[in-house]
């Protein structure tokens, strides 16, 4: 188990709650994403209900690089968390969430809300650390603060680094932000370098120009792509191709993005991950409406894809754009 060759200027996929499960996954993978990183599993969850929790960090082979995500707030459990996973998983590196802000984990104090107790946010990075030794390196993805008035990220990731985290990724925004304003990448850039780790950069990477920007312009080792990906997967190909010829390829035609959202259900369907036909639409539903967005003609079907029910359902739906 190793981190990914950071020499290389990876991309990540970031790790999006009921996004990268391990369909979206493959499909990233094959349109160039370098590293991935499973959705979190809450530390207590596992402990209580492993094989129920297990199917959130399932994955494939053909992932790696990949790291699984925890979060939690109390430093023993997610050591035996992190060691339950490890055994059964053998990611190749395990990630602590100090970044998500939304409220059911923040509210278990968990994710960003340990931005607001570092001691803690470091008692728990170096619990996982020793428990994992050797066997696999540990990760942390955090946010530049609670809210602006408290930005923290600096004492943060030196205090990481001391705990033996080997990476970290940082959200330029802060939790109270949310996924609004725009990501301090200032911030980011003075983060990485104050450390000898290196840093991701994730926010508002949404063009093959902002990877490059990244790359040229921050310290940072690699960069991380989130919602922009929900909508247009091939970025990851994009970027790769800009940063070698410095073009841009076109992006996938109308057909080709009706295709993508067609074999993406039929996957998810096939799969059965998230359960039967009924239950696996209601989950595609906000992909589709995602992968839908700026095809010519899908604004009036907005409506019937957020309800829709059945794969022949969303054959019937896409069928005039696709005669």
């Amino acid at each position: 188990m190793a981190l990914p060759d950071f020499s290389s200027f990876p991309l990540y996929l970031a790790p999006m709650a009921g996004v990268t499960d391990p369909i979206f996954r493959t499909l990233c993978k094959e349109e160039g994403a370098d590293v991935m990183v499973t959705e979190f599993v809450s530390a207590e969850g596992v402990l209580q209900a492993w094989e129920r929790n297990r199917r959130y960090v399932e994955f494939e082979d053909a992932h790696r690089p990949l790291g699984i995500q925890i979060f939690g707030s109390v430093p023993e459990h997610c050591a035996a968390a992190a060691r339950i996973i490890v055994d059964a998983m053998h990611p190749d590196f395990l990630d602590i969430n100090a970044g998500c802000p939304v409220p059911k984990v923040v509210g278990k104090n968990g994710g960003s809300s340990l931005l607001k107790d570092l001691p803690l946010l470091q008692r728990i990075a170096a619990a996982v650390v020793q428990e994992l030794g050797a066997d696999c390196p540990v990760t942390t993805k955090i946010r530049i603060g609670w809210d602006m008035e408290h930005i923290c990220a600096p004492e943060a990731v030196l205090r990481l680094q001391d705990a033996g985290v080997q990476a970290i990724a940082i959200h330029g925004r802060t939790r109270s932000q949310q996924y609004g304003g725009k990501a301090d990448w200032e911030m980011i850039d003075h983060c990485a370098r104050l450390v000898s780790i290196p840093v991701i950069g994730n926010g508002d990477i949404c063009t093959p120009q902002d990877v490059q920007r990244a790359r040229e312009t921050t310290a940072v080792s690699a960069v991380m792509i989130g919602r922009a990906a929900m909508n247009a997967p091939w970025l990851f190909r994009q970027a790769k191709e800009y940063l070698r010829t410095g073009c841009v390829p076109p992006p996938p035609t109308p057909q080709e993005r009706i295709a993508f959202m067609l074999r993406h259900t039929l996957m998810a369907l096939e799969s059965r991950h998230y359960g039967d036909e009924l239950v696996t639409m209601r989950a595609m539903r906000s992909r589709l409406l995602a992968y839908a967005k700026g095809i010519p003609g899908t604004k009036a079907m907005r409506p019937q894809l957020s309800r829709v029910a059945s794969y022949d359902e969303l054959c019937a739906i896409l069928a005039p754009l696709t005669s």
